[in-house]
């Protein structure tokens, strides 16, 4: 399987560190976000992987270059920001498979990939996380308080795709996949959800993040 990672945005919400590096090479535990996701999409039999840059693409470039991660690595270069549809339709291009995955470059997870790879047009999905208190009541009292919950029955994006490759004609040049292609074609009944209970997940978007992600990054990929 081949794999594409949307690692071209600013990290904006990271900056400072981002004024200097690229999101991709922000450290989770010593490591780069990039180095953490090609070692999960190895264990999950990914044996090459199209990564999709634009700022500071040369610092990612650079650092993979001399890391020997056993996985074939090519770069799909935007001058401009393409928006996540417009990277894949790129990228897409240089893969010759039926269907691939795209994983959103701030993600560390251990979605199961061999279980996603078995719907075609998919997304990942995982029940909605809070990063709030839930207060659970009765007649006006509370009767119990939770931190940090799973909202049952409710999923959310989990930012991992399986896509067929006859997608890449109906996304756009420049535009996010979630607000052009999956909206049709989810009134069409062509996209798929494959859920996922109980896992780890994390988007890095702060530094909370960083800092929750770093304690659990080595149980979750191994």
């Amino acid at each position: 399987m081949k794999a594409i990672i949307l690692a071209g945005g600013r990290g904006k919400r990271l900056r400072p560190i981002t004024d200097y590096i690229p999101k991709p090479l922000v450290p989770i535990k010593n490591m780069p976000i990039i180095e953490w996701q090609l070692k999960y999409l190895k264990k999950f039999g990914v044996d090459e992987v199209i990564i999709c840059t634009g700022y500071k693409q040369e610092m990612v470039e650079n650092y993979l270059n001399v890391k020997k991660l056993g996985i074939k690595i090519k770069y799909s270069i935007e001058k401009t920001p393409l928006g996540t549809g417009g990277a894949i339709k790129k990228a897409g291009k240089l893969i010759k498979e039926k269907s691939f995955f795209v994983i959103n470059g701030d993600t560390i997870t251990n979605i199961d990939l061999k279980k996603l790879s078995k719907k075609q047009n998919s997304i990942a999905s995982i029940e909605l996380q809070t990063k709030f208190g839930i207060l659970e009541t009765s007649n006006d009292k509370i009767i119990n308080f939770k931190e940090k919950k799973e909202i049952p029955d409710t999923w959310m994006n989990a930012g991992i795709y399986h896509l067929e490759k006859n997608i890449l004609k109906d996304l756009p040049d420049k535009g996010d996949i979630e607000k052009t292609v999956f909206p049709e074609y989810a009134k069409k009944g062509k996209l798929n959800i494959v859920k996922f209970k109980n896992v780890k997940w994390y988007s890095i978007d702060s530094f909370k993040d960083m800092e929750e992600c770093s304690l659990e990054v080595e149980k979750i990929i191994k």
